[in-house]
């Protein structure tokens, strides 16, 4: 291999990691990881209350989120949701790996191979109902329950605490959890 091309090849690869370790970025400014995080008390289905929507979610309605933990330490996560432009469900299934310590709730989670994103749990209530989940920057934020409604104080804390963060709030969807009608599931 001549010269140029080993060059080439080292550019190539230096730019690889540097966008994979860019990609592990851990929070937006701001915002703090729970502390004395419980995950087994966090995996189960999530509803998706509201979120900041891109293009993986854009059109879901029903949108859920499910964790369970792999024999390995990690999360199997599985986002579902109902594309109600196409009429069908949509699920996405990756993987999530604690940061560091456990007891903090900062994340990395991946739906395409090698390349993980921030997932922070930044506020979740003592029982582990509800809970505000933010990405790497401000373009990621999500608002889970374990029901499919929150109520409203809970609401505007988690609003309050995104807009301190520096979160457009006046930008989230709020997810219709409403039923769908049976006849389009076709999920098993």
């Amino acid at each position: 291999m001549n010269s140029r091309k080993k060059t080439v090849l080292a550019i190539a690869i230096l730019t690889i990691a540097l966008v994979s370790m860019a990609s592990c970025e851990s929070a937006p400014k701001n915002a703090v990881p729970v502390a004395g995080f419980d995950v087994f008390s966090y995996l189960g289905k999530w509803y998706e209350i509201a979120r900041l929507d891109f293009k993986h979610e854009k059109d879901m309605s029903n949108v859920t989120a499910e964790y369970y933990l792999n024999d390995d330490g990690s999360i199997k996560v599985v986002n579902r949701g109902y594309d109600y432009v196409d009429g069908e469900w949509k699920e996405s299934v990756g993987k999530a790996k604690f940061t560091g310590d456990p007891t903090i709730a900062a994340l990395k989670v991946s739906f395409f191979g090698p390349f993980y994103s921030g997932y922070n749990v930044v506020a979740i209530d003592d029982n582990y109902q509800t809970a505000l989940v933010v990405g790497k920057d401000t373009n990621y934020m999500w608002i889970l329950s374990r029901t499919t409604s929150i109520p409203d104080d809970v609401k505007l804390e988690y609003l309050a605490l995104a807009s301190n963060i520096g979160f457009d709030t006046n930008k989230l969807v709020w997810v219709d959890q409403g039923a769908i009608d049976a006849s389009v599931y076709d999920a098993d």
